[in-house]
């Protein structure tokens, strides 16, 4: 399944207040116009606290691997 690029998902990102929520990653991205397939790649995430813009680039390679 592809995912949306690091950059993609840094530039949607960048200014969310950390610790977040998977809910809370969505919200933001979808406010700055985000492309679906940057949308799937964020619901697809399993749900939990993420504490930084490293952990979500962690959590989107874990689903490669799943």
């Amino acid at each position: 399944m592809p995912h949306a690029a690091p950059l993609e998902i840094e530039q949607y990102l960048r200014g969310v207040q950390y610790p977040a929520k998977k809910n809370d990653l969505i919200n933001h991205a979808r406010q700055l116009g985000a492309s679906q397939d940057m949308l799937e790649t964020l619901t697809n995430l399993r749900e939990r606290i993420f504490n930084s813009p490293a952990d979500v680039s962690r959590a989107v390679g874990e689903m490669d691997r799943q």
